[in-house]
């Protein structure tokens, strides 16, 4: 069941409101066998479910709900005290109607008095929920038949319901067609081909069925009408198209996303809600590289005021987004990093003994920048100093306990590789406790390049997007990014993977 909000006036972080419309609704439930004292109405909105009403004085079954202005059009459901699902009906433009039903066998049971469209929904559900109970009583039959008989009887009876379902949706779908009823359940019916050509090894041909299946899958979808967020099938058919039907590459999703708001109305409330659904799902990814698509979704449609327009974001929250977008757009795979200017463990003790390590305030710090820059400028190690095919840049923290795991690993995990891979560490300690890491670094035998930044030059947090640490980082020689936010087990495989492919074995 979808979690259902108990809010009698629901907002997302954009607005969802709709125009209500004159006129009303009036709704009646007899409901036999009924025990319930209070009963919700609920509104299905993409991946959540909203109360629209309540019924708080249920009495022998009967339950009204009625109202002054129309209610947002799309599938609803009826819900119990005690938050369990009833049945889902529609409200459309008809939004005054009773529905009889009876508790012993609600779903057999359902009629709908003046509403066209949940008599044809109810009888689509009767039939389906009746061969549900079917293939649950198959298995049932085969008692006391041998192993062999039991699977032939089985498989015979899945073919002939399945043959049944098949027919019965096809015929239906095809007497409901230009109603909303035929537009909700097409959101659930998959598009297969029904001739599939055969590949050059006889079989059918699996590409031709993938490219079809995908080129079809929003078929009859009309993104420009609102009454499909309110459906129980929306969510799950957008989902499951950007998760397990396109290639997972960013400019792959890219492309179908720019291809779905284009397919919208600029603002309208499905255009507003995808806006917001996805460019939290991929600010949010751990996939490495779909940062691209949330910096694409910000640039193309956030930062340029249209998300303030349309009332997804306020203008609060897109400063926000911006600031993200500015650090990550810097970090995206194969773009070239920030200089870094660091000091190595040979030259900290002396870098101390500056008085950095007592500095309080930027200013401060920034006075003893020049007035030590002569004697500072030899000491600095810079990354672009590196001469590495690969350089693996490391952040870590010698206080962080999960570094004091990963670290030393990655030092022993890197041995299996020396001298079969052209790769040098630059290890940046993101703390200034100069004398405990050190220590740390002697102890473990980290044959890294050890740097620090007891000067505070290099705004590392920002620029490099530390929120935690470690962070490893994979360059190539021109220190463009070719993987990060990698684990301590990740980064040999990754190497392998990136010098096996730069010496154009794709095998």
């Amino acid at each position: 069941m979808k979690k259902i909000i108990l809010l009698l006036t629901s907002t997302f972080i954009f607005s969802l409101a709709s125009v209500a419309q004159s006129g009303g609704y009036d709704i009646k439930f007899n409901f036999k066998g009924c025990k319930d004292t209070m009963v919700y109405l609920v509104k299905y909105t993409f991946d959540q479910q909203y109360i629209a009403d309540t019924c708080k004085k249920v009495k022998n079954g009967l339950i009204q709900f009625k109202g002054k202005k129309e209610l947002d059009k799309g599938v609803y459901t009826l819900v119990s005290e005690a938050k369990s699902i009833y049945f889902d009906f529609f409200i459309n433009e008809n939004q005054k109607f009773t529905v009889n039903t009876d508790y012993a066998d609600i779903v057999n049971t359902l009629k709908s008095v003046g509403n066209k469209e949940n008599e044809q929904f109810f009888s689509y559900i009767k039939f389906i929920t009746n061969k549900n109970l079917e293939f649950g009583k198959i298995r049932e039959a085969t008692k006391g038949k041998s192993k062999e008989d039991s699977a032939k009887y089985v498989n015979d009876k899945l073919k002939e319901l399945n043959a049944d379902v098949k027919k019965f949706e096809k015929d239906f779908m095809e007497s409901v067609k230009g109603t909303f009823v035929y537009d909700v359940l097409n959101l659930k019916t998959e598009k297969e081909p029904t001739e599939i050509p055969k590949a050059k090894n006889g079989r059918p041909d699996s590409v031709y069925q993938y490219y079809y299946y995908k080129n079809h899958y929003f078929d009859g979808v009309n993104f420009k009408d609102e009454r499909i967020i309110r459906t129980p099938f929306f969510d799950d058919r957008v989902k499951k198209y950007f998760d397990n039907v396109i290639v997972q590459h960013p400019d792959t999703v890219i492309q179908e996303i720019d291809k779905i708001l284009g397919a919208c109305n600029e603002c309208s409330i499905v255009y507003n809600l995808l806006l917001g659904h996805f460019t939290y799902k991929y600010e949010q990814s751990k996939i490495m590289g779909f940062d691209k698509i949330f910096v694409h979704l910000a640039d193309k449609y956030i930062n340029n005021g249209s998300a303030v327009k349309c009332g997804v974001y306020s203008e609060e929250t897109v400063v926000k987004i911006k600031e993200r977008t500015d650090i990550l757009r810097n970090l995206l795979l194969d773009s070239k990093v920030a200089e870094l200017y660091m000091i190595d463990t040979l030259y900290g003790k002396k870098v101390m003994k500056m008085g950095f390590d007592t500095a309080k305030t930027s200013k401060s710090v920034t006075d003893l920048y020049y007035k030590n820059l002569e004697k500072l400028t030899p000491m600095f190690t810079t990354l672009y100093s590196i001469k590495a095919k690969y350089t693996v840049l490391v952040f870590w923290a010698s206080d962080c306990g999960h570094c004091q795991t990963e670290i030393p690993k990655l030092s022993d995990n890197l041995k299996e590789i020396k001298g079969k891979i052209d790769f040098k560490v630059f290890a940046v300690q993101t703390k200034d406790d100069f004398e405990v890491w050190r220590k740390f670094i002697v102890d473990k035998k980290l044959d890294f390049i050890n740097v620090f930044d007891p000067i505070h030059l290099n705004n590392l947090k920002e620029r490099f997007d530390i929120y935690s640490t470690p962070v490893i980082y994979i360059l190539d020689k021109d220190k463009k990014i070719k993987a990060k936010r990698l684990g301590a087990d990740q980064v040999i495989d990754m190497l392998k993977m990136l010098d096996k492919f730069d010496k154009g074995d794709t095998k």
